[in-house]
């Protein structure tokens, strides 16, 4: 008898918040697509949207459009909702450009619409919706070129008291040193001048750190550090050495720590020097960069011969799970740098760290089914700044998932499909290698031909499907077996209903994604990641 011995079986399905309205229209590639609801369809492209960026379907212009107009609409309809949203995509989703623009365009129609779209005050309102989506001090002149360049030069209240809120807790003096510069449309003056926020009290070398800002940026010949600041006074004193004798300061002891203490950033030691950064520079400044930055320049580490004591100082550093978190380092940066730099050095490294980035993939239980798109509209580029792509990205979260699963099946698909042969102990990063370009999207027959039985499947995509397919990409899996779409792109159109029964869509690469799976499992309805 195997009656009691078996598998327990799932509760009743439950339902997530990514939900299509039951209507149908062509998608991008001219097959069925499914339309969302809005806030499903508006937090899909906010996961995905890196401003100003075309995609393989749509313009920057087109896509920056859509993100605006569904934040305008909701702004008015579910302010609280939305101001939520762009408060987490911004601290946990790790979406600078997209928030900052989705809270101007929050206020924005929330004026239009005479303030009766939202609270006056507090976390939801205009202001606080504002300084929730400024955390780098870079971003509240990010804020006013945007708004200035939209609306124009009248910047209302609410901006400038949300402005003003970020700028008293984010400006100090390393924060001048690293972003106050020249190639900025906005200076730190410039800010302060528009939004005039008084000192915070807890903090009285504020208003001298103000005065300097401001005379920085229109009288920089006579501009004078507050003596109390520590590092703006460094900074003065190593730039007072003559050029001739900087690299002897560098080399010589205490060089490093010098550096530091000034707050020199490694993109402006270069100009200090007027001169190539060269191996000694590079091991100066080394000790004081932070983990991006790191990872970023690993190419140039090993083209300027740094050390092998250093380099794996480097590499600890890189592979840390406490850096790795404090980064917020999204995975496929960590494949980007293995690629870019062609060096073995690296790649334990990196392999950690991409690893300890993808550690609250679950480790899912029963036989599941990975689909992973490696159709030409997943080989866009993500932004300007990456010659990575959304097939990269899928590659990357669809094997990781696979390697960690009690047992799985890792399918590539596009016209055509194919398993991605892995064995225990796989490198995710060696594996990637394995993934190719498989032309069309013909989702409904990879979930045909491999669709076995599994206990779940997973689809990472951009969901649009070619023509000719059923009304359903996944009609082939049995009603009860949960399908998780993994939605990569942001279109508009889905692949398949979702919200209801057991089919699901997720986006992003975030923790409140990964652990959506186990969450719907226990029979528990999952929730939009800022609601836990």
């Amino acid at each position: 008898m195997s009656r009691f011995n078996a598998r327990a079986r799932r509760r009743g399905a439950a339902t997530s918040p990514v939900a299509t309205t039951g209507a149908t229209t062509v998608n991008h590639q001219g097959g069925t697509g499914h339309l969302r609801e809005a806030r499903g369809e508006l937090f899909l492209l906010a996961v995905a949207n890196t401003v100003a960026q075309d995609t393989f379907y749509e313009g920057g212009g087109e896509r920056d459009d859509r993100f605006a107009g569904l934040v305008r609409r909701l702004a008015v309809e579910d302010p609280e909702w939305t101001a939520r949203l762009l408060g987490w995509l911004r601290a946990d989703g790790g979406m600078r450009t997209a928030s900052l623009v989705g809270a101007a365009e929050f206020v924005h129609a929330r004026l239009a619409a005479g303030g009766a779209a939202a609270p006056a005050a507090g976390p939801y309102g205009n202001r606080g919706v504002v300084a929730s989506v400024l955390l780098r001090p870079d971003e509240p002149g990010e804020m006013l070129g945007y708004w200035t360049s939209r609306y124009g030069r009248a910047v209302p209240k609410p901006v400038k008291r949300g402005v003003g809120d970020a700028v008293r807790r984010l400006y100090h003096g390393r924060a001048l040193l690293k972003y106050d510069t020249a190639s900025k449309g906005f200076r730190f003056g410039d800010v302060l001048n528009v939004v005039h926020p008084a000192p915070d009290p807890a903090k009285p070398w504020q208003g001298e750190l103000f005065r300097y800002a401001l005379d920085r940026r229109h009288h920089p010949e006579d501009a004078v550090p507050p003596a109390a600041d520590p590092v703006l006074t460094a900074h003065r004193e190593l730039m007072a050495v003559p050029v001739a004798e900087r690299r002897a300061v560098l080399t010589g002891p205490g060089g490093a720590e010098r550096l530091a203490a000034a707050g020199m950033t490694w993109e402006a030691l270069a100009g200090w020097l007027q001169g190539p950064l060269d191996r000694a520079a590079w091991e100066a400044v080394i000790p004081s960069m932070g983990t991006m930055a790191l990872v970023r320049n690993l190419r140039n580490f090993d083209e300027a011969g740094v050390g092998d004591e250093v380099a794996a100082a480097v590499a600890a550093r890189i592979a840390d799970p406490a850096e790795v978190a404090r980064s917020r380092q999204f995975p496929f940066r960590y494949l980007a740098a293995h690629r870019h730099t062609g060096s073995t050095r690296w790649a334990d490294a990196l392999e950690r760290a991409l690893s300890h980035s993808l550690a609250n993939v679950p480790a899912l239980d029963g036989r599941t089914l990975v689909l992973v798109d490696r159709s030409g509209s997943m080989f866009g580029g993500i932004s300007e700044r990456t010659r990575l792509n959304r097939a990269d990205s899928a590659a990357v979260f669809g094997t990781a998932l696979a390697l960690r699963a009690a047992s799985a099946d890792l399918v590539e698909f596009g016209t055509t499909s194919r398993r991605i042969p892995l064995a225990p102990g796989d490198s995710v990063l060696r594996a990637t290698e394995r993934f190719g370009d498989l032309g069309g999207t013909n989702t409904a027959d990879a979930v045909r031909r491999h669709y076995a039985g599994h206990d779940r499947v997973v689809i990472v995509t951009d969901e649009q499907t070619a023509p000719g397919g059923p009304y359903d990409a996944t009609a082939a899996v049995p009603p009860h077996i949960p399908v998780y779409t993994w939605n990569l792109a942001g279109y508009r159109t889905a692949h398949a209903p979702s919200g209801t029964g057991d089919r699901h869509t997720f986006g992003g690469l975030d923790d409140a994604a990964f652990r959506a799976i186990p969450l719907l499992e226990a029979g528990r309805d999952a929730a939009w990641p800022w609601e836990g």
